[in-house]
């Protein structure tokens, strides 16, 4: 960072002033001193022109307004920039607040405690209390609004500052004894704070500032310290929250009288004065700190006692109170920035994130591209690549090669011009000074330098590769200590660059780069701050801590006095006050320096007429200079502006300009022979272009090697028409509407057409194809009508793309776009337009199969012959229906094989379900029946309820009558038309027969849901009372307890006997329950005496003859029964259902929609 003095405002009669504070949001400058004497100011700036922003625009008092209402000296002021409120206090204790009304300030309140002085006055971060201490150790925190929210009174303690912390829950009070005491919000003691920097202090000693910094706009690393504490000693330390034991310690060897951090927190100021060496006068300074101790710079001011000290809201200028003066600093900050291949790149801080955010600004385009990156050190730049160096993370991962003895504290990262990261390098130096050439980057600390030979993947001329094939793998990275002579002499290549370390002594040393010899050591006798070589390494800028630019050439050689030859001279030139240089990529005598807030351009050291303007010097090459106003960059770094990168053009270039345009070619040919340089040829052969004097611009081309311009003037000498080269000019330098115009006056359409698909403008093509008279060329046409097409679809405008897709039949890209929009139809109408193997097919098949349309992708497959690729389709989308009937016919024979595979791989997983429907699909329904069959049996036996259970064998059971239709048809297929109808079943039903192993569950497919549907039944008659009918349904179950365990049945039965007090049936049952194996003998107990207990009251007899007697055991000469109440069907006539192939008494039937066992609907 950079300090200068920049302004002065005089008070009026003299008076001293005592306080000064700076309004960090609307700017307003208050400033008290003696005799009441209370202003405030405001310094705006007024310009219209842009390159004049910030610094370098002249600032005028907008405001200038004597506040009338102290008597005494005023000595405390401070702002309220939430409310805009103004708060100030005096000698005798009274204190005002001063509000702003129609752009003046008026008194709002008054307080007079009358007893003591206010020392110090503080609000809080969001501005809604005001804490207020006095000499006496009294204390009063006040709302916005004027009321009292507490006092009290520290008895024996003479307070002098007040500080809120940043979330207001703490106050910190400073003491005249040199305490400081912290306090809760509400005023309750906590605890007393030990100042380790008072450690060795005798003496007295008094606090003299305390600033807590806010965090308001972020904080420039993690876990920074904020909270700043100073005593009138020197002694300061800054720590990074209340309990901090390890504070930043600073010795700062002034008396201080007050400090105040920045608007970001990155410098503290602390001013104050100290006795100059060897004189007894007091001389004032403020010195800067980064708040981890470094020293930054110490600014000088005459006068003869420094008050206070106050920052501008963005940190760019500081104002002090001295004697009756206010004196106004300028700073010039080190913003961690770069400039390559077009893009600024810059850092800075936010409230809401840890990390720096670093954006890459493309001021070509205009288009930004941000990156957050933690701990950020530091921003190099050179060519088209950048260098960001910052701290490691613990969490980092490390290369195996470089996870030696020392773990790497910092990281280098490598980015192109977009923030992509190419590389990247762990290194244990601390990265203080960073430079890189286009192959080379070089770290210093304060003992070693670190020199990382990077490689990106681009073209490389023919000498850099013989130098990359030089350097090995272990080459690319070595570290140098800065005092070893022993360094590695190279193998004399070429020295592309110079390495010139700078020490803090003053001495330099020069290194040949790649191979790192030292060749030549320098004394100075000052320290430098700033080095910069010039393009052929021959000459040495130096800026030095002061600001005083000078300069060394490296190549001289002279004779001291004591007749040796000494290398280098000290040139006799020096320049004070200037904070950046930049010398010239293509000239070795010519460089730029700003200097405050002007920018001088000079050629052998002598001076054009300066420039003002605040800008850092981004680049410096073809005569322009290219810079960026990084001040109002930062002011809102979300939207860079391209009005703040400003380009100036050297004397030598506007001159040449001037002279091209007024006196002509021949004097302009002769002033560029004395200043040669190739942008001022170029300069000369474009203006003899527009003049067609092709003569002087082949020559001047020549001069400056421009292959492509010469050729170009070929190309006019061999045109005849005039009109036609000044057309072919004026597209030369892109004035394309004239050139375009010029065509169409010559009549010359197709070199206008031409002009424009050069351009790629093909609205334009479109437009003049259309627009001419006779027929346009169909290819032609059909190529503007796909390259609008394309034009739309990167731009993701699918509608738009189609209709010229459509006139410039580009199927393929049709295909694309319908597929985008999801316009299916439009895709399946395309493939049926498509003639048959087109190579469009298998493409727009795939689009089909990716969104689930099976059908039109097998219809595309099958367009272009690809059978195999149909039936994988239909597999892949589960259709095994579709894929078996394409498989038998195509005569494909691994389908069966397929199926298995997969059905097995989902049994493997448990996946019996998908199985099934697996085998349904691809019409194996015994398959898929003797699964279902088997997981109707497990669920059964898990005892699940019986109407699930009921539910299964049913499907089960329909699968099967699948399976028959299916045989059924297979044979009608094979014998159509030469047999009756039952002569089909028979064959059918015989080589089912035949086929088939697994009988049981063919021919009794019904018989699990037959027991279960009855079994069901019997229970719901007995809980609706139908008990006779109860009974008889659950005597048929007596015929499954193969399917249902006959511990159930004769349970059921029991119940329903005994209900039905038919007790010999109920005997039966009972007789039936004790002779069960599957019991208990503690089971069988229980059912015996259950049985004892109702046979002692009913003897074992069936009450009423029941219907029961004529029912048959079994066997084959058993009727049917009814599947709605149970009873068997003796009658003639009755129904049967159409699936399952069961009966019902017509009478029961009739009440019922769906047949009760298989729920088919009634016919």
């Amino acid at each position: 960072m950079f300090i200068y003095l920049s302004k002065k405002i005089a008070i009026p009669n003299n008076n001293q002033l005592r306080c000064v504070s700076w309004n960090k949001d609307q700017g307003f400058i208050a400033c008290g001193g003696e005799d009441g004497l209370l202003k405030v100011l405001k310094l705006e700036t007024q310009t219209d022109d842009t390159r004049l922003k910030g610094l370098a625009a002249p600032s005028n008092l907008s405001m200038n307004q004597t506040l009338e209402g102290h008597s005494g000296a005023v000595q405390v002021v401070t702002w309220n920039e939430q409310y805009q409120k103004l708060t100030t206090s005096d000698q005798n204790g009274l204190i005002i607040v001063w509000m702003l009304y129609k752009g003046s300030w008026y008194e709002e309140m008054i307080n007079n405690r009358n007893k003591s002085v206010v020392r110090s006055m503080s609000w809080n971060a969001d501005g809604q209390k005001i804490c207020i201490v006095y000499e006496d150790g009294a204390v009063i925190v006040g709302s916005v609004d004027g009321n009292r929210i507490w006092g009290k009174e520290l008895k024996g303690l003479q307070l002098t500052q007040v500080a809120w912390s940043p979330d207001s829950k703490i106050l910190i009070f400073g003491m005249a004894n040199g305490e400081i005491h912290i306090y809760d919000s509400q005023g309750n003691f906590i605890v007393k704070l030990v100042l380790q920097c008072l450690a060795n202090v005798t003496g007295a000693v008094s606090i003299v500032g305390v600033h807590w910094y806010s965090g308001t706009e972020g904080y420039v690393e993690p876990d920074c310290p904020c909270l700043a504490i100073c005593l009138d000693n020197g002694r300061c330390q800054i720590m990074r929250h209340e309990h901090d034991d390890n504070a930043v310690l600073i010795d700062t060897g002034i008396n201080v009288v007050g400090i105040q951090w920045n608007h970001c927190g990155s410098v503290l100021a602390v001013a104050g004065s100290q006795v100059s060496a060897g004189q007894d006068k007091q001389i004032n300074v403020v010195q800067f700190y980064t708040p981890f101790g470094e020293h930054l710079r110490t600014l000088k001011v005459s006068g003869k006692q420094m008050y206070a000290v106050s920052w501008e809201g963005g940190g760019l200028r500081i104002a002090l109170a001295v004697d009756s003066f206010i004196y106004f600093a300028n700073i010039r900050p080190d913003y961690k920035w770069g400039y390559c291949s077009n893009t600024v790149v810059y850092a800075y801080t936010r409230p809401d994130r840890l990390e720096y955010c670093v954006v890459f600004w493309d001021t070509k385009n205009n288009e930004k591209y941000v990156k957050y990156v933690r701990s950020l050190i530091s921003i190099t730049t050179c060519g088209d690549f950048c260098i960001l160096a910052t701290k490691a993370d613990d969490s980092s991962p490390q290369d195996d090669s470089e996870m030696e003895s020392v773990v790497a504290m910092y990281v280098l990262v490598l980015c192109n011009s977009i923030g992509t990261p190419l590389d990247s390098k762990y290194i244990d130096i601390d990265p203080l000074f960073i430079t890189m050439t286009k192959t080379h980057v070089i770290v210093a600390s304060k003992e070693a330098f670190y020199i990382w030979q990077y490689r990106v993947a681009k073209k490389l001329t023919a000498m850099e590769i013989n130098q990359v094939a030089r350097t090995r793998k272990e080459g690319r990275e070595r570290i140098y200590h800065v005092d070893d002579e022993s360094s590695v002499a190279g193998d004399g290549t070429v020295d592309f660059s110079k390495a010139l370390p700078g020490r803090e002594s003053g001495k330099i040393q020069k290194y040949s780069l790649p191979n790192v010899s030292l060749l030549q050591k320098y004394l100075f006798n000052y320290r430098s701050y700033q080095l910069s070589l010039n393009c052929n390494s021959s000459r040495l800028a130096i800026i030095d801590i002061a600001g005083v630019l000078t300069f060394f050439d490296l190549e001289t050689r002279t004779v001291d006095s004591t007749g040796q030859q000494v290398v280098g001279e000290q040139l006799k030139f020096e320049r004070k006050d200037v904070w950046d240089m930049k010398w010239a990529n293509d000239n070795p005598d010519l460089f730029a320096m700003m200097e405050k807030t002007r920018m001088y351009v000079f050629r052998n050291l002598d001076p054009e007429e300066p420039i003002q303007t605040s800008g850092y010097i981004c680049s410096f090459e073809n005569l322009e200079i290219k810079s960026v106003l990084l001040d109002e960059i930062l002011k809102e770094p979300n939207q860079p502006n391209k009005d703040y990168i400003i380009n100036f053009e050297i004397r030598s270039l506007r001159d040449s300009r001037s002279l091209i345009e007024t006196v002509g070619i021949e004097d302009a040919c002769a002033f560029i022979e004395e200043n040669p340089h190739p942008r001022l040829w170029r300069l000369l052969a474009e203006a003899a272009l527009q003049r067609l004097d092709l003569k002087t611009a082949e020559q001047a081309f020549v001069r400056c090697k421009d292959y492509q311009g010469i050729e170009f003037v070929k190309r006019l000498g061999n045109l005849q028409s005039e009109s036609m080269k000044q057309a072919e000019v004026a597209a030369y330098f892109g004035r394309f509407e004239e050139a375009e115009r010029m065509y169409l006056n010559m009549d010359r359409r197709d070199l206008a057409i031409d002009l424009r698909i050069k351009l790629g403008d093909w609205f334009r093509v479109l437009q003049l194809l259309k627009t001419g008279s006779g027929d346009a060329d169909d290819a032609l046409l059909e190529q503007a009508y796909n390259a609008i097409g394309d034009y739309f679809a990167d731009r993701q405008k699918w509608m738009n793309a189609v209709q010229y897709y459509v006139q410039g039949r580009n199927q393929e890209r049709l295909a694309e776009c319908y597929y985008m929009l999801e316009d299916y139809e439009g895709l399946e109408k395309l493939a049926n337009a498509l003639p048959e193997n087109n190579k469009l097919l298998p493409e727009i098949a795939h689009m089909f199969v990716t969104v689930g349309m099976c059908e039109q992708a097998v219809a595309a497959f099958l367009k272009c012959n690809q059978a195999k690729s149909a039936v994988e389709t239909c597999i892949h989308l589960n259709q095994w229906n579709k894929a078996v009937e394409l498989a038998k016919n195509h005569n494909m024979k691994e389908i069966g094989s397929l199926l298995a595979k997969y059905a097995t791989h989902l049994l493997e997983k448990n996946k019996t379900l998908e199985a099934i429907e697996l085998y349904r699909k691809a019409h194996h329904f015994l398959d898929a029946a003797k699964l279902m069959f088997k997981i109707a049996e497990e669920e059964a036996k898990k005892r699940t309820k019986p109407l699930r259970v009921k539910k299964l064998y049913v499907l089960a059971a329909l699968l099967v009558e699948d399976y028959h239709e299916q045989i059924k048809n297979t044979q009608r297929a094979k014998l159509k038309g030469r047999r009756s109808e039952a002569t089909t079943a028979l064959a059918g039903l015989l080589e089912e027969d035949a086929s088939l192993s697994d009988n049981r569950i063919i021919d009794n497919a019904w018989r699990g849901a037959e027991a279960y549907h009855f079994f069901l039944l019997a229970q719901r008659q007995l809980y609706e009372g139908y008990v006779d009918a109860a009974m008889k349904t659950a005597l048929h179950l007596r015929d499954y307890e193969d399917i249902i365990p006959p511990v159930e049945i004769y349970s059921l039965l029991a119940l329903a006997a005994c209900a039905n007090r038919a007790f010999g049936t109920c005997s039966k049952a009972f007789i039936k329950l004790e002779s069960l194996d599957t019991l208990t003998s503690e089971q069988t107990q229980q059912y015996e005496d259950l049985a004892l207990e109702i046979f002692i009251k009913h003897s074992p007899k069936d009450g009423k003859k029941s219907d029961l007697d004529s029912l048959p055991e079994g066997g084959e000469g058993k009727l049917p029964t009814c599947v709605v109440t149970g009873r068997p069907i003796a009658d003639y006539q009755f129904w049967m259902c159409g699936v399952c192939k069961h009966c019902a008494h017509e009478q029961d039937i009739s009440n019922h929609n769906f047949c009760p066992l298989c729920h088919n609907p009634v016919g």
